[in-house]
């Protein structure tokens, strides 16, 4: 049984935030705990606008891509792993983080090593070749699995062929898989952006290295970052909605 992030963390609110000049609202998800700020919602800087309609030209599904935005930096690791202790205990779920920096992997890692649930491996620039193909061979086989589970029907028993774990690979965007060098996509169900792409090129490249056909996109943002994520929202043509508090309603 999957509970929501908002039961496991009773700060972890939804503000609605008024648009500038009287707009449309928009919502966001901030987090509250010791030391968050003592305001109103509008305390935050401006908030993501209503997505628009997505153009004719992306090939990725509009109702995919969602945002879980924090307060302050010091909570979006803690937010991490609240989502993923709701979202990683499905047996064999492939997933992605994506950082922008090796810094920020070590911190993810470091973190989410101590769930027992998660199988996980990272990907970074100093990693040999053959210990690579090692990862991105378990991670494919994960979601050979998953796709066993999806389809299997009433009555199959998988019960000896499904690893326990969920699996998940942390990688930079320097290290994303080589397509053009004839490695695969990983093909992940779910691809978390835990550092926002600041170009457009970079966010449609984690998406087609990292992303499976019907797989889903969460952006973690810290506060002003909304603002970039509109724009990514804009150029991509995509819609990025607001990530339910009840996770399992997209999984």
């Amino acid at each position: 049984m999957y509970v929501s992030l908002q039961s496991r963390r009773p700060w972890l609110l939804r503000n609605i935030i008024p648009a500038p000049c009287g707009g449309p609202p928009a919502s966001i998800c901030a987090r509250r705990g010791r030391g968050a700020m003592r305001g109103t919602a509008t305390d935050l800087p401006e908030a993501l606008p209503s997505p628009s309609p997505p153009s004719s030209s992306s090939h990725f599904s509009p109702g995919r891509h969602y945002y879980v935005a924090v307060d302050r930096l010091q909570f979006k690791m803690e937010t991490l792993v609240d989502l993923l202790g709701v979202a990683g205990r499905r047996p064999s779920l492939p997933m992605v983080i994506c950082c922008s920096s090796r810094d920020e992997l070590d911190a993810v890692c470091a973190s989410v090593s101590n769930l027992s649930f998660i199988s996980l491996s990272s990907l970074y620039s100093d990693l040999a070749e053959c210990e690579r193909a090692l990862v991105l061979e378990k991670f494919r086989h994960s979601t050979v699995e998953w796709s066993q589970i999806n389809n299997a029907h009433p009555g199959d028993d998988l019960d000896g062929n499904v690893a326990d774990k969920s699996c998940m690979i942390v990688v930079t965007d320097v290290c994303l898989p080589l397509v053009a060098s004839g490695e695969a996509p990983l093909l992940a169900r779910i691809l978390i952006n835990y550092e926002l792409p600041t170009k457009k090129e970079t966010y449609l490249r984690r998406m087609s290295t990292c992303l499976a056909a019907d797989g889903i996109v969460i952006n973690m943002v810290v506060g002003g970052e909304v603002v970039a994520l509109k724009g990514l929202e804009e150029s991509n043509g995509l819609v990025i909605a607001e990530m339910p508090i009840n996770i399992s309603e997209i999984l």
